[in-house]
């Protein structure tokens, strides 16, 4: 299987997940399942993509765009069904709006995403494993635990035990967002030089 072909699972299993949650209790219970497999994927098509010599312009822009997606998807939904607060998806729409307007400046220059980040701490902070992993980590434990709210809340009879649930995982979504953001200005460092020859 290619590292596109992974992408686009991806992209419809998310798609699967949104349509089906909230019908059944078993049913949401394999959604969090499939969440955490959305996100380990998101790991697989970047390893299969360079252990089979896959990496091109078009995967590393179609797999920044299905991740926006992703995300946003899920951002967005659990601002209507769960207990986020709507800044949370406003954020990190706008940070992604922001950040893949400024790398398509740089596709211009035929510099990919991550070839496009020339300091070392901007590379760093945004196409490092390290700054990856606790990207996608992030997101994929906000998510499965937003998603397990329902269930705790189906589950169990205890609302100390609901409550401190709910509000961990707000906490850890809280973390996602400003993990997310903390690696969306890096590229606004790096891409003002983009910015700049239109002379705003």
């Amino acid at each position: 299987m290619t590292a596109n072909a992974i992408t686009l699972y991806r992209l419809f299993l998310t798609l699967i997940v949104i349509i089906i949650f909230g019908q059944h209790l078993y049913i949401n219970i394999a959604c969090i399942v499939a969440i955490a497999l959305i996100y380990i994927l998101d790991a697989v098509d970047g390893y299969i993509a360079r252990k089979q010599e896959q990496t091109t312009t078009f995967g590393a822009v179609f797999d920044i765009a299905a991740d926006r997606v992703i995300e946003n998807v899920f951002w967005i939904y659990f601002a209507v069904e769960g207990p986020i607060h709507v800044w949370m998806p406003i954020a990190v729409v706008t940070r992604g709006f922001l950040t893949d307007g400024v790398r398509s400046l740089a596709l211009t220059d035929g510099k990919t995403p991550f070839e496009m980040m020339a300091i070392p701490w901007t590379r760093a902070l945004t196409s490092s494993r390290i700054s990856r992993f606790f990207s996608g980590f992030s997101k994929a434990l906000a998510f499965t635990f937003l998603a397990a709210n329902p269930v705790i809340k189906n589950i169990s009879q205890n609302k100390s035990v609901i409550s401190a649930f709910s509000t961990a995982s707000v906490v850890i979504a809280i973390i996602a967002v400003a993990i997310c953001l903390i690696r969306g200005f890096p590229v606004l460092v790096d891409g003002w030089k983009y910015i700049k020859e239109y002379k705003i």
